[in-house]
């Protein structure tokens, strides 16, 4: 018993190890990591001395989500490019840091819109890098064309996508939050108030106020509810999915050798000298006999 404790918790200690060696492998990425660290543990002792437990808790999330890049790189031994790696790190602050505990959702407009296209772009390229390195196997490949792998990438992103938006629903919906942000529009037109039942659709335009049991709302139109910011949020996620996939497009029909945007979003699979795991496993083996 003694002895298989000994090995898994000289297994962690590797991965420990790898990790670590992972983090500083790249000189530019580490940097952004180290900065964004540093701003990431200021803000959450700042949440903390303010009591804003919730946005504390924010603080610790995007804490553990900073190394997950790290974390897939050392255990799927996948070479994240550093272009890819500071996107991926940058977003995660933007979107946790900034977009809630700074509130910047609510305060700059945009800047969800921004993050959603940026998602729409990451995630075509992780379909995109998916099928790259489940194909780079010398006993299962297959001749893909790059228009499949385009393809997939952009219905990768969109489902992506659309399985964010019905978590922004579910939680509106059931425990009452208001992920999906609510629009002011002036002008509505809708079925549901033709009383002849004739699927006549009814105009409303210019409206000025909407009264909700005797009290004004005060927001100068109706208050749509979620429904413009969903097609919103899909419409740019859209777009950065087609920004890729065209990208990824011309990669594969160059097969990487011709210089390309994608070769910087575009994972590949470890070398012996950068799995940094199977070398921290070797050295603590040597250090163990």
């Amino acid at each position: 018993m003694n002895q298989k404790k000994e090995k898994t918790s000289g297994k962690f200690h590797a991965f420990q190890q790898a990790l670590h060696m992972e983090l500083r492998e790249h000189k530019s990425s580490f940097i952004v990591f180290s900065v964004l660290r540093f701003l990431v543990i200021a803000a959450l002792i700042r949440q903390g001395m303010l009591g804003n437990y919730e946005s504390a808790f924010f603080c610790g999330l995007t804490l553990l989500l900073l190394y997950v890049p790290s974390w897939l790189q050392v255990h799927l031994k996948v070479e994240l490019p550093p272009a890819l790696e500071i996107t991926i790190l940058c977003f995660i602050f933007a979107a946790e840091i900034l977009g809630e505990v700074n509130a910047f959702y609510v305060r700059i407009p945009g800047w969800d819109t921004m993050l959603h296209t940026i998602n729409g772009f990451l995630a075509a390229a992780v379909g995109f890098s998916l099928v790259m390195l489940l194909n780079d196997d010398e006993r299962l490949t297959f001749d893909l064309s790059p228009l499949f792998l385009a393809l997939t990438a952009f219905c990768f992103s969109m489902t992506i996508g659309v399985l964010w938006e019905f978590f922004e629903f579910s939680m509106d919906y059931f425990l009452h939050f208001d992920m999906q942000k609510d629009t002011v529009i002036q002008n509505l037109y809708t079925v549901t108030l033709d009383d002849s039942l004739s699927n006549k659709v009814i105009a409303i335009e210019s409206i000025q106020d909407v009264t909700v049991n005797g009290q004004s709302l005060g927001l100068g139109g109706y208050l749509d509810i979620g429904i413009i910011d969903t097609m919103k949020d899909l419409f740019v996620n859209f777009i950065g999915a087609v920004i890729f996939s065209t990208i990824g497009y011309f990669y594969a029909k160059n097969k990487g050798r011709k210089k390309s945007a994608a070769q910087s979003f575009v994972p590949s699979k470890k070398t012996e000298d950068a799995d940094f795991l199977k070398q921290a496993l070797s050295e603590n083996n040597e250090n163990t006999e």
